[in-house]
């Protein structure tokens, strides 16, 4: 896994041998090309942010900065250091992505782009991680209302009604669907 493009580009990114699934880089190419211009000055959110990958290629394709938010503190750990590597600096929450979430929505500034990427299991309340974002009341309003809200999930894992999300894309890339969601004003 490496920085695709931007100021790192081609740096290769720490990998833990187990407890992540990194954003494979064909995945994170078409993501970003589909982002384009839009990452530009934006200010991040990388949610289940495991290696740190997508806020650390925003950051590299010029992001005004990036928050890292990750539970496990091995992923903590190498977050940090593919930020080293880089030459980046970001913010690293080691925290549940959903309490994050319930005690950062009151924050007046919001985000142009939220990224999410969580495991594909199940939650330890049996509920699908999709399911529980895509109905998290906190998420849309830290998104700021012409930003976007990128989710990747199992392909085949049905996607909930939706209060708070208009579906603008949904691409499978093999064993990965990414889902481009707006807020519905």
């Amino acid at each position: 896994m490496r920085v695709i493009a931007g100021r790192a580009g081609g740096v290769r990114l720490v990998v833990p041998k187990q407890g992540v699934r990194p954003t494979m880089d064909r995945v994170k190419a078409a993501i970003f090309s589909s982002l384009g211009e839009m990452v530009i000055g934006a200010r991040i959110l990388d949610l289940f942010a495991g290696t740190g990958g997508l806020g650390i290629e925003a950051l590299s394709r010029g992001a005004a900065s990036a928050v890292f938010v990750e539970d496990d503190r091995h992923s903590i750990q190498t977050i940090e250091t593919n930020l080293r590597k880089a030459h980046l600096t970001g913010s690293v929450r080691q925290r549940d992505v959903f309490s994050f979430l319930k005690s950062a929505a009151t924050l007046a500034e919001k985000f142009r782009i939220v990224f999410a990427d969580p495991p594909y299991d199940k939650t330890t309340s049996g509920e699908s991680f999709t399911d529980k974002l895509l109905g998290d009341q906190n998420l849309p309003a830290m998104l700021d209302p012409s930003g976007v809200f990128v989710l990747e999930k199992r392909p085949g894992e049905m996607i909930p009604d939706m209060k708070h999300w208009k579906l603008v894309r949904q691409k499978a890339y093999g064993a990965t669907e990414v889902l481009f969601l707006s807020v519905i004003e």
